[in-house]
């Protein structure tokens, strides 16, 4: 049993680094992995399958540290008012603010009606499409190429377009670079403004979980936690970079395409009882 949890725990850990930070939903497919590998409830408590998977996202958060840390650094020291670390870190905030407002708000209800496969498969179907609809209006010709350049309205924008996240399946990430592409940011601007926006949207996210968070762990589901969070980190790691290439040279319509065909599946498997809702 030791070793099966160990494995389970690095399976969710790899999903979780691969789909962070790509527009297709990580808490939609962990929550549908661990519904297919039976990482959930009564099979295991379900406040430690919360927490699993609260604690390995920062495992992927980690990793935008690392790979970022020059331009992190150097936006800390350049903090004072007129500065560009001052902009991006206001930007970041501004954006920050609209979905932590209406979380607080829903936290409860969302938990209760949206974390299953269904509506996770729902959400990504209505999102691939979505996504198709506003890379082909927004996305070309839009003139924001860098992160340093957005504006306060754009971060906004961006912020409320975030909210979207809060239904599981939609994905943060595709919220986020929807909003940048409506306010004029291209593929590579919208992705690096989402990665900065994780940094505090997913710490927020995960501290308020934790401190909800009262259980009692033994030795092997620390261990456990310890291997997800850090197979987490290191897939993340090579995504993130994989990922910013990849947008160089092409459109994000393949995520799209992905995310409705995933979502058909699961939906098909649902209602004919292969998995349980």
């Amino acid at each position: 049993m030791e070793i099966i949890l160990m494995l389970k725990a690095a399976i969710i850990g790899i999903v979780e680094g691969i789909t962070e930070f790509l527009p297709v939903s990580s808490t939609g497919h962990m929550i549908i992995v661990g519904n297919l590998i039976n990482f959930q409830a009564p099979a295991y408590p379900k406040e430690y399958v919360d927490m699993f998977e609260i604690v390995i996202q920062l495992g992927a958060i980690l990793a935008i540290v690392v790979l970022y840390w020059n331009k992190i650094f150097n936006s800390l020291k350049n903090l004072a008012p007129g500065k560009w670390g001052f902009k991006l870190w206001l930007n970041v905030i501004v954006a920050f603010i609209p979905s932590a407002v209406v979380g607080l708000l829903l936290d409860d209800l969302i938990k209760a009606k949206l974390f299953n496969a269904v509506t996770v498969a729902f959400a990504l179907v209505v999102g691939g499409f979505v996504m198709i609809f506003m890379e082909n209006k927004f996305r070309r010709g839009n003139k924001t190429r860098s992160i340093d350049d957005v504006n306060l309205v754009q971060a906004f924008k961006i912020g409320c377009f975030q909210c979207l996240a809060l239904w599981p399946g939609m994905s943060r990430s595709a919220s986020t670079i929807m909003g940048a592409w409506i306010s004029g940011l291209n593929n590579f601007a919208a992705a690096e403004f989402s990665f900065f926006l994780a940094l505090p949207t997913m710490v927020a996210a995960s501290g308020y979980s934790l401190l909800k968070v009262k259980i009692a762990m033994d030795t092997t589901q620390i261990i456990a936690l310890v291997v997800g969070f850090v197979v987490s980190f290191l897939v993340a790691l090579v995504v993130v970079e994989k990922f910013l290439n990849f947008l160089k040279r092409k459109p994000m319509r393949i995520f799209a395409i992905y995310r409705i065909f995933i979502g058909i599946i699961i939906l098909v498997l649902a209602f004919t009882k292969v998995i349980t809702v």
